[in-house]
């Protein structure tokens, strides 16, 4: 395996890091203060093309791969961590399953708009009962003449809300089948649902403990009615859908939790050669530099991790158990080092306006969000064959 970046990807990262930390770094305090998310950086991302990296040509995309996304994913999450996932969730749980799964008319209908950065997609999989067990999902489809009638409710959905959100894929249970075991089991299809429709409510966002500029909402659906050919892919096919969809999304989540770590780290290094106390630098100081040293090994197997897996999704081959180590590798490596750098940072790395201070807040997510560190351990063992 060869981790050396192309020239066209290390021009990619270059830019996006420029645009990071010129554009998106100098305004995340205040947007984080507002707990909004600034749709003018967002704006600003569709005309870079980002939202249209891995989609070829024909809908208006960048042509590129899904390597070259988590590498713009890693980019932004190095400075904000809620700009980041606005991408990774737009990209891998917005459109993603619509270019996957989607007809012709839909991909016709939705891509190219969503891959401009035109509009922004949500991915309605999680409820109440329902989160880690995708299989207890509640929300009920059923088909009246030519409309699917919705009933329902979904939880944490990214990206659901903002002014140019169109469309929520959602996950609900549409009849049932018998599995080759002879038992009844539901029927999970995935269906697309605008946001303008009647009986479709977008709660007010959740008071988040980190991510505050990320956009995250409850979805209520109360006889929902849309057309039948808002089914997305097969009928009874959405648990396998879904489960392609998180995989590929548990690597680019890899790649934002690399960017948190890195971002830590670039923080407590700058600060530790900096920082002068009792006549000398603290980081002249044997622990702060063994902590920094632990902190630089933690994003280097983290980045290993996404780039081993990534690589896989593109040349085609086998990735699940490598999605979930390079999730579980990655976000552990951001909690480490958002916890380390605000404690070289001392009372400093207690405020807010101090980017380990976001960090040390939003990167807890990172160890539950797209599936937590006990459901990739879990995944790892079925992988090696050593559980059910």
């Amino acid at each position: 395996m060869n981790y050396d970046l192309s020239t066209e990807e290390q021009d990619l990262y270059d830019r996006v890091s420029d645009f990071a930390d010129t554009v998106v770094a100098p305004a995340a305090y205040e947007y984080d203060t507002q707990r909004r998310l600034p749709m003018e950086i967002i704006a600003q991302m569709g005309e870079m093309g980002l939202f249209g990296l891995p989609f070829p040509t024909t809908y208006g995309g960048q042509g590129k791969d899904y390597f070259q996304l988590c590498l713009a994913v890693e980019a932004l999450g190095r400075v904000d961590q809620s700009i980041g996932v606005t991408l990774e969730a737009g990209v891998g749980l917005g459109i993603m399953p619509i270019y996957r799964n989607g007809s012709p008319a839909q991909r016709e209908k939705w891509l190219p708009d969503l891959i401009a950065g035109r509009a922004l997609a949500g991915f309605g999989l999680t409820e109440a009962r329902a989160g880690s067990d995708a299989g207890a999902t509640e929300t009920t489809a059923v088909l009246d003449g030519d409309e699917w009638v919705i009933n329902g409710s979904k939880q944490f959905i990214t990206n659901s809300g903002t002014p140019i959100t169109r469309i929520v894929t959602i996950t609900a249970v549409t009849g049932e089948r018998v599995g080759r075991d002879g038992r009844t089991k539901p029927e999970l299809s995935t269906i697309i649902v605008p946001n303008a429709t009647p009986g479709f409510t977008v709660e007010p966002s959740y008071d988040k403990v980190g991510w505050h500029t990320s956009d995250t909402h409850p979805l209520t659906l109360e006889n929902v009615r849309v057309p039948r050919e808002n089914l997305l892919g097969d009928r009874g096919r959405g648990y396998a859908n879904f489960l392609q969809t998180l995989d590929e999304g548990r690597v680019a989540f890899a790649a934002l939790a690399t960017g948190a770590a890195q971002g830590c780290l670039e923080e407590a290094l700058r600060y530790a050669k900096e920082r002068v106390v009792f006549g000398t630098t603290i980081g002249s100081n044997q622990h702060i530099a063994f902590t920094i040293a632990k902190m630089q090994a933690r994003v280097h197997q983290a980045r290993l991790a996404w780039h081993d897996a990534a690589r896989k999704i593109v040349a085609g081959r086998p990735f699940k158990m490598e999605a979930s180590i390079a999730k579980m590798v990655s976000g552990e490596a951001a909690m480490d080092n958002a916890r380390d750098a605000t404690q070289i940072f001392g009372g400093y790395g207690f405020l807010n306006q101090n980017a380990v201070a976001r960090h040390y807040r939003d990167s807890k997510i990172l160890e539950i969000g797209e599936g937590t560190t006990e459901v990739q351990l879990m995944i790892i063992t079925r992988e090696l064959g050593l559980a059910g």
